[in-house]
């Protein structure tokens, strides 16, 4: 008796080809599907993210008017157009609003800078555009920035508040970096300070200005110019100290020339 193996029962190439290509064809099937799903869900979230920026949009305002403490969702959906269900479904809670509220407008901002930084071709111009910009936005936007400066004091205590903070807070530190690098790019110079110390230097002006204001100081505006001018031209002075023409040190308590020669007649 002979026993055949498996191998001497014909050719199976056929058999394998078609079984692979049935296995190609149900993989193909299975991707794309799962392609499909995945442009449902991104279209999906899409929508749902355009219509939280358009909440937040028409929210902004009661929100910067009232503040973190004395708004509620229910108070914002009073002050706007949609329902207080409407804000529920789209916002866990006020935190979660209040933060969307804070990026849309801070993104805009950004926008806004990089607009002035792009355009300008000299260090005067750019130097010139940037303080302007800053007084520009303290007149027509205080209650916006106050409400960001409310949000940032919220985060001390508020754990729910610090990650997006921080990341605000960071995109605005890449927006000054961006603009003094420009600068230093247009005057010929190297920008050594670190990017956290310039928004610092520029943050602690505007938060300053912001209260003034909002305080009913007329020149709040005005010294914030002058004064972002002022840190400009206090950053680029190291960098440009050996073509600084050089000013004459004066000695307290010397006596100049002929004065010790009347003492000496005398």
């Amino acid at each position: 008796m002979v026993i055949h193996s498996f191998l001497d029962c014909g050719d199976v190439r056929p058999y394998s080809q078609a079984a692979s290509k049935g296995f190609d064809s149900r993989f193909e099937m299975a991707s794309a599907a799962i392609e499909q799903l995945e442009r449902t869900q991104r279209r999906r979230a899409d929508k749902v993210n355009e219509r939280r920026a358009e909440l937040a949009a028409a929210a902004l305002q009661t929100l910067s008017e009232l503040g973190y403490a004395r708004t509620s969702l229910r108070e914002i959906a009073q002050n706007s157009e949609f329902s207080h269900g409407v804000l529920h479904y789209y916002f866990s809670d006020k935190v979660d609003l209040i933060t969307c509220c804070v990026r849309h407008y801070k993104a805009q901002c950004v926008t806004r800078y990089d607009q002035v930084r792009t355009s300008a071709t000299t260090y005067e111009e750019l130097a010139a555009g940037f303080a302007a910009a800053l007084a520009d936005t303290l007149r027509q936007d205080a209650t916006m920035h106050r409400l960001w400066y409310d949000l940032r004091s919220q985060a001390l205590f508020e754990p729910a508040f610090q990650n997006d903070v921080l990341e605000i807070d960071k995109s605005l530190e890449d927006m000054i970096w961006r603009i003094m690098s420009r600068l230093a790019e247009l005057a010929g110079e190297t920008q050594t300070l670190p990017p956290s110390l310039l928004y610092a230097m520029f943050d602690g002006l505007f938060q300053q200005a912001l209260l003034k204001f909002l305080a009913g100081d007329p020149n709040a505006a005005t010294e914030l110019q002058a004064g972002a001018r002022q840190i400009l031209a206090n950053v680029f002075k190291a960098a440009t100290a050996g073509r600084a023409k050089a000013k004459p040190v004066v000695v307290i308590g010397a006596k100049r020339p002929r004065e010790r020669g009347r003492l000496a007649r005398s």
